[in-house]
């Protein structure tokens, strides 16, 4: 941008040609030196940005320290030998574990996250009924990912391929919906976590609204369009103190970053559907637990550390008040999961253009009885014959909640959901797979080498 030279107030008087001349040409030299400087800050700007982005600074200088600290905060490894995707075999892959077999209702899934916890459950449930299934997971390291390959293992030995890549690839997803006409997405993929949102707040960010935003996107220019159910959160209500949490209360007031980014998630379902008639189905999760659960869940390092003969601290909210959750049995969630599949609505859009309303749904899963954590370690004991060692602390402000309790009446009548599995039944199964997989011959429950057990954030 040119630098006028400031004139003096006052009458205007017409120059001289040489003094015309000498003004010309010093207006083109502070224009000149203008853009050369404002040039040369924008590249050191670059330059900058670029050396604190290289990776393969030297680990002894500050700012590269500084720089691995900022990355490490904001992203989670995962598997440093991806196999490639796209070639014949791997399309084929794709293609026969996406074949349904179960006529003339089947539907073909696409699930995101199939080799977590709900996710491998629902993913294997699917399959065994016939539906067409492909599975999608970037197995990070927020916990062991051994966890993640075992279950990974057993869907392959049912028949489902889970193609291992990233929710925020679109080229990736795009060649999925290329490959398959899903009828279908179950998004289960996320960061999880209240607690690890205070070491890794970018990657809540990174996971459950990015990631969210690229799978719809996919969505919505696939042709046919999928109708989408995916997990929001019960961490929703955050503040809520009404109870029974219904899905009528408010959700304004989150408790965390990972509540937050859930009800993002919830507010970006609605622009999608509101804009691009795509059909969607939120479903808040209650606490849920079971066998091959997740090892950042209080059930799983409470038996981890009663059998190691640690002492486990049990929270206590103001005045010594108890905390109680809303515990659900995986298999309930996966039900409801089912169910939220196969009532979900076409979606209406084509070509990514709404031709029309579409199904907009939120519902909660969980399992009406709130238990207290004094509670889960007393049933805990019993199951598994040992004392556990307690320690009770005030809950710190890390964005946990004293009290969780799911009305579930909407999704009763709408799904026909119906939780069965009580707290001491669910722990009776868990405590029994954990033993089975967790315990060496030797007879010591002590954690195998390499089958995990540890948590980021436990």
């Amino acid at each position: 941008m040119d630098v006028d030279i400031p004139s003096s107030p006052g009458k205007f008087k017409s120059e001289k040609p040489h003094h015309h001349y000498l003004r010309l040409l010093l207006r083109w030299h502070y224009s000149s030196l203008h853009k050369f400087l404002c040039w040369t800050i924008v590249a050191a700007i670059v330059l900058f940005v670029l050396f604190l982005a290289s990776p393969n600074l030297s680990s002894s200088s500050p700012a590269s320290l500084h720089s691995s600290s900022i990355t490490e905060r904001r992203s989670l490894r995962t598997s440093s030998s991806s196999p490639a995707w796209g070639d014949p075999a791997w399309e084929k892959r794709v293609r026969d574990s996406a074949r349904i077999r179960r006529r003339p209702f089947g539907i073909s899934v696409l699930v995101t996250g199939a080799a977590g916890f709900i996710g491998s459950h629902a993913t294997n449930a699917l399959k065994r009924r016939g539906d067409g299934v492909v599975g999608l997971d970037n197995f990070n390291d927020y916990y062991d990912p051994s966890l993640k390959r075992a279950r990974q293992a057993l869907l392959s030995h049912s028949g489902v391929f889970v193609v291992e890549g990233d929710i925020n690839d679109g080229p990736l997803l795009r060649k999925l919906f290329d490959l398959v006409a899903f009828t279908h997405v179950l998004h289960l993929a996320a960061q999880a976590g209240v607690r690890y949102a205070m070491k890794n707040p970018g990657s809540y960010i990174h996971s459950n609204v990015a990631g969210l935003v690229s799978v719809l996107e996919a969505a919505r220019s696939a042709n046919p369009q999928p109708a989408i159910v995916w997990a929001s959160s019960s961490s929703v209500y955050g503040l809520n103190t009404e109870v029974p949490f219904s899905e009528s209360h408010r959700t304004d007031s989150p408790a965390s970053l990972y509540a937050a980014t859930k009800k993002a998630g919830e507010e970006i379902a609605h622009v999608y559907n509101h804009i691009y008639g795509l059909s969607i189905t939120s479903l808040r999760f209650f606490t849920v637990y079971g066998p091959w659960g997740r090892p950042d869940m209080a059930c799983f390092f409470f038996t981890r550390d009663i059998l190691a003969g640690k002492t486990i601290s049990i929270f206590q909210g103001p005045d010594d008040a108890t905390v109680a959750r809303d515990f659900t049995y995986i298999d309930d969630i996966v039900q409801g999961s089912l169910a939220s599949l196969d009532t979900a609505q076409k979606s209406t859009g084509s070509g990514g253009t709404k031709q029309g309303p579409a199904q907009l749904r939120v519902f909660n899963l969980g399992n009406t009885s709130p238990v207290s954590v004094v509670e889960l370690v007393s049933i805990l004991e019993r199951h598994l014959k040992v004392k556990a060692k307690r320690k009770f602390v005030k809950m710190p402000r890390n964005g946990d909640v004293l009290f969780t309790h799911a009305n579930v009446s909407l999704a009763k009548k709408e799904l026909g959901y119906h939780p069965n599995t009580n707290l001491q039944t669910g722990l009776k199964r868990f405590v029994k797979w954990y033993l089975e997989y967790y315990a060496p011959p030797s007879g010591s429950y002590l954690t195998k080498k390499g089958r995990g057990g540890g948590s980021s954030s436990s």
